[in-house]
């Protein structure tokens, strides 16, 4: 048997049509796409993009996402009665909790639960519009200042590839436990923090950046310590992650001026963290990755920083089907091997 390293860093687990995560090159490809073409799309046509179609062009040809308004009306009284129990959970336990408890369901029934548990844990009484678009439609309930911007980050953490939600919705998927439970499983995995949990402490650092007066010894103080630059390097990526940048220039088309004067000092403090990164660890490259200036985007949303994940995980949620539809079309069980390295019987 080949042994690998504990973290399964360069195994390939499987053939897949979705997409292509490039930490060489800094490329995200789906479906044929790079990432960046893809920010004019509506979520609706993502998800059927994913899900159904080779291009976007056949994506206009097929019908479009079937009953998503339809369904955030049916899930809304569901969530609505569930709210009293879930009050003492985070935000990302509180979208699971509700996810388990609704009644059996498709697809368009676990994405409206998603947006409609993260909309009615803001504004309780909210009634769901289903003739509007989902983002529109979500980003209204849960009183947001910027549609669009969470559209665009929406779409661009549909996908990526065989992360650790990902691989866990496979392997529940390759089990035939159902959708409900390989996407329950999912959140279960995003809730950890080397995860999911990054972009709210990146505010918190940009806040002690923004009240020192000399940001740039914090910076290598920190790293002095042995402590993480939140919002900077990555597993796969050898460059900059090239959502980090998508992100950014979604930041420059927020009205917002004070998000304007964020984003600035934000962009100024990236350099002054990769120079730093590079000061001090020469042979290694530590870029931005998306979470940096996801932080940016969704506290400019309004959204709390405990928030964050469960937000990640509305948007994620396109991917984490697109490959659970996949795992369930190949029917194998997902059954790796471990080198044992106990003691054996005398």
């Amino acid at each position: 048997m080949n042994v690998v390293s504990s973290g399964l860093e360069g195994v390939c687990v499987g053939d897949s049509h979705i997409s292509l995560v490039d930490g060489q090159a800094g490329r995200l490809i789906l479906r044929g796409f790079h990432l960046q073409e893809l920010g004019h799309k509506s979520y609706e046509e993502m998800a059927q993009f994913l899900w159904e179609a080779r291009s976007f062009e056949a994506c206009r040809e097929a019908p479009s996402l079937e009953g998503l308004g339809a369904a955030r009306v049916r899930v809304a009284p569901w969530i609505r009665e569930l709210l009293p129990l879930g009050q003492h959970l985070k935000p990302i336990e509180w979208l699971r909790f509700a996810l388990d408890r609704l009644p059996e369901g498709g697809p368009a029934d676990w994405v409206a639960a998603l947006g409609m548990g993260l909309a009615l844990r803001r504004n309780p009484e909210a009634q769901p519009d289903p003739g509007l678009d989902h983002v529109s439609d979500i980003a209204r309930m849960a009183l947001l200042n910027w549609p669009d911007g969470l559209r665009r980050y929406w779409l661009c953490v549909a996908e990526h590839g065989m992360n650790a939600s990902t691989f866990t919705a496979r392997v529940v998927a390759s089990t035939q436990a159902g959708q409900r439970a390989a996407l329950s499983a999912a959140l279960g995995a995003l809730q950890g923090p080397l995860h999911g949990g990054a972009p709210g402490p990146v505010l918190d650092m940009l806040d002690i950046l923004q009240n020192h007066p000399d940001p740039s010894a914090w910076l290598r103080e920190q790293l002095g310590r042995g402590e993480r630059l939140m919002g900077f390097g990555h597993r796969i990526y050898r460059v900059r992650d090239p959502r980090a940048e998508v992100l950014r220039l979604a930041c420059q088309q927020s009205p917002s001026e004070d998000l304007a004067e964020r984003l600035q000092f934000a962009e100024k403090m990236e350099k002054l963290a990769t120079d730093a990164l590079a000061e001090h660890k020469p042979g290694r490259v530590l870029q931005t990755n998306v979470e940096y200036y996801t932080a940016i985007l969704l506290d400019a949303l309004g959204f709390q920083r405990d928030e964050f994940t469960a937000v990640f995980a509305c948007g994620r949620v396109l991917g984490w089907l697109a490959h659970v539809f996949e795992q369930e079309a190949e029917g194998r069980l997902i059954r790796p091997e471990v080198r044992y390295v106990g003691p054996l019987p005398t």
